[in-house]
């Protein structure tokens, strides 16, 4: 038997298929070429000879010249077959007697691993054509849905807001009564600090959509709480990383949920619902794993935080003490933040009272001066504490913030108002009036001050210090006739940039002065 599949002791069979497989024979050692000659009949492929080598699990080149038929299959067990039909060269090989399928002896190398690749190859011979590749594959399927980083099963919820608009997303959290949850949904812009947002009071009676994307990256920490637990009624994200990555991590952003019994909903389009937000403005929403048309009516019982007195749900019950510093304050904890306590212990030992508490108390503990905390809800809603300001004003110096800030102007004659969407998040530009300085701020609350309201003249002569440079809010305001001053934003920063926190050494030295 010979050892090479041929049909004449002159005949070179070469078969090239893709772009790597080749078959060389010892006799020539020519490649991509196929003649036959026979010394009766000499033919030569025309366009009557059709060459198609079809490679999936196998390939197969099939050559069927004028009266000669030419077969080769090559695959995991391959077969040379020739078989004439009117010449007088007839050959017969099989895969056992032959040379191992043109490899080890005849030195040919076609492997069918190779000629299957990623992407098609065509190889031309004149007039034959081959085309080698994969059959084309279906799509990959989504096997989970957005928001789910682990591929954990979540169940489906929606989010539901008042005017009718439907998000989809996954239940996170506690699991809330009858898979409904209800409150006023706002939005936060800021990067980081994603704790010491969900745990500031201020958020009391309201549902966190969080702008950036990744939410829980670095998980939870106990000593970034704000506050002794989250006030807020819910967060809404768009993705949750399956685990946290921080050393500093003592729980994930779902445990923080679940152990204080706060309901979240992730894998949500919030770069939608923010935009629907900024245009439509804040609005009661609800959220959870009910069908749509219950999340529908409950969001649109939502009362929101309109008229409520939700300060009451959040302060202090009974006065207790902080820091050991030379100066005595009082602070009114009206939803007072952790960080805003401990920017205040490097100037007084501090005595904190509930938002009820009488101002002729708190002037019997002569204090050398009253901070008014921020807190949540509806300065309007409030008139107690506002007595309790106007009570406090001209006797002692005043520093407030955020809601304090509010008071401060409705105590002195001002009115407030709902802005839209307000203002939450780390990254506000407001600017100084008086020296043109910009700080860039940390922020969250719904009202403002009306600055057209606030009275220009007498003791109570209130002047502008700050302005948001977004919109005009009224960021600050002083009274030095009774030794007061305010502002809207956060200067503790928790979290946030540092960049007012000079506020509390100018209060430090209010203080000082009144000492």
């Amino acid at each position: 038997m010979s050892p090479a599949a041929t049909t004449t002791a002159e005949t070179t069979t070469t078969t090239t298929a893709g772009t790597t497989a080749t078959t060389t024979t010892e006799r020539t050692g020519t490649t991509a070429t196929t003649t036959t000659e026979t010394s009766e009949t000499t033919t030569t492929e025309t366009s009557e000879t059709t060459t198609t080598e079809t490679t999936e699990t196998t390939a197969t080149t099939t050559t069927e010249p004028t009266g000669t038929t030419a077969t080769t299959t090559a695959g995991t067990t391959a077969t040379t077959t020739t078989e004439p039909t009117e010449t007088t060269a007839t050959t017969t090989t099989e895969t056992t007697e032959t040379t191992a399928t043109m490899t080890t002896e005849t030195t040919a190398t076609m492997t069918t691993a190779t000629m299957t690749t990623a992407t098609d190859t065509t190889a031309t011979d004149k007039t034959a054509t081959t085309t080698i590749g994969d059959p084309k594959r279906p799509p990959r399927q989504q096997t989970r849905r957005i928001g789910v980083s682990d591929g954990s099963a979540r169940p489906e919820a929606l989010l539901v807001l008042a005017d009718g608009e439907v998000f989809e997303g996954e239940a996170i959290g506690a699991a809330s009564p009858d898979g409904v949850a209800t409150g006023e949904v706002v939005f936060n812009t800021a990067l980081s600090g994603y704790q010491e947002v969900i745990t500031d009071p201020s958020y009391a009676g309201q549902v966190i959509a969080f702008t950036y994307p990744h939410i829980g990256n670095y998980g939870v920490a106990d000593e970034d709480d704000e506050a002794r637990r989250p006030w807020c009624r819910g967060v809404v994200v768009r993705d949750v990383p399956p685990r946290p990555s921080s050393w500093r991590a003592s729980a994930s952003l779902p445990e923080l949920l679940i152990r204080h019994g706060v309901p979240g909903i992730a894998g949500v389009d919030t770069r939608r619902l923010t935009r629907h937000l900024r245009q439509h403005g804040a609005m009661g929403c609800a959220f959870g794993t009910a069908d749509e048309a219950t999340l529908l009516g409950a969001a649109r019982r939502e009362p929101g935080t309109d008229g409520r007195d939700l300060v009451s749900t959040v302060t202090v019950e009974a006065p207790y003490q902080r820091g050991s510093g030379p100066l005595q304050l009082v602070a009114y904890d009206f939803g007072v933040k952790e960080t805003m306590l401990r920017q205040l212990e490097r100037l007084a030992t501090i005595t904190v009272v509930p938002a009820g508490f009488p101002a002729g108390q708190a002037l019997a503990m002569d204090p050398d001066g009253v901070f008014l905390s921020n807190g949540p809800g509806d300065p309007a809603a409030l008139p107690t504490q506002v007595d309790i300001v106007s009570d406090l004003l001209g006797k002692v110096p005043l520093f407030g913030i955020c809601l304090g800030h509010q008071l401060l102007g409705t105590a002195l004659g001002a009115r407030t108002y709902k802005l839209r969407f307000g203002h939450h998040g780390g990254n506000h530009p407001v600017q100084q009036v008086d020296s043109g300085h910009v700080e860039i701020t940390s922020q969250n609350h719904n009202y403002a001050v009306e600055a057209a309201s606030l009275p220009t003249t007498g003791t109570g002569a209130a002047t502008i210090t700050h302005v948001n440079l977004n919109d005009g809010v009224v960021e600050g305001i002083a009274c030095p006739g009774l030794r007061a001053f305010s502002v809207q934003y956060h200067p503790e920063a928790g979290p946030g940039p540092h960049d007012a926190r000079y506020l509390f050494d100018r209060f430090r030295r209010l203080l000082e002065e009144a000492a």
